[in-house]
């Protein structure tokens, strides 16, 4: 009867580093799960919805000495439309950003209700931002208690 006996020497060192390497593994694949994941983009509506008083609401935009005015259209429970109103052809090519930001956040307002959770073009991202100043002067002078 001849045994084969197989004697398996495992360094600690060896251990170690193949315990080492598998935790970094996992944390790399943890890590991308979480970065490359999709996420959940879900808008809390409040409860009590805004008042305005129904009509046509103004407020200026003033880009280099002239004034642009944006006008906001609503109902007593909602915001129909957003636009300019006396955007003349010399500040559309001057600022000729402008009217694409405008009609982006005119069909964001509307759809949204309000002016919170707006999302801005990269390119267009001041102008954008002072768009949303404007029109949110003309929201603050529709809400009924104002």
């Amino acid at each position: 009867m001849s045994s084969k006996t197989k004697i398996v020497v495992l360094r600690m060192k060896e251990l170690i580093y193949t315990g080492i390497f598998v935790a970094m593994g996992i944390l790399l694949i943890i890590l991308l799960v979480f970065m490359f994941a999709p996420k959940n983009k879900t808008t809390k509506v409040s409860a009590d919805p805004v008042k305005y008083t129904p009509g046509v609401y103004t407020s200026a935009l003033s880009l280099n000495n002239q004034a642009i005015d944006v006008e906001v259209v609503v109902d007593s429970d909602y915001i129909k439309s957003v636009r300019f109103v006396n955007l003349s052809e010399d500040m559309a090519a001057m600022y000729p950003l402008m009217a694409p930001s405008m009609e982006n956040l005119a069909a964001q307002v509307v759809e949204n209700q309000g002016i919170s959770g707006l999302s801005y073009d990269e390119n267009s991202q001041y102008t954008s931002m002072a768009l949303t100043e404007a029109i949110g002067n003309a929201l603050k002078k529709a809400e009924t208690g104002k």
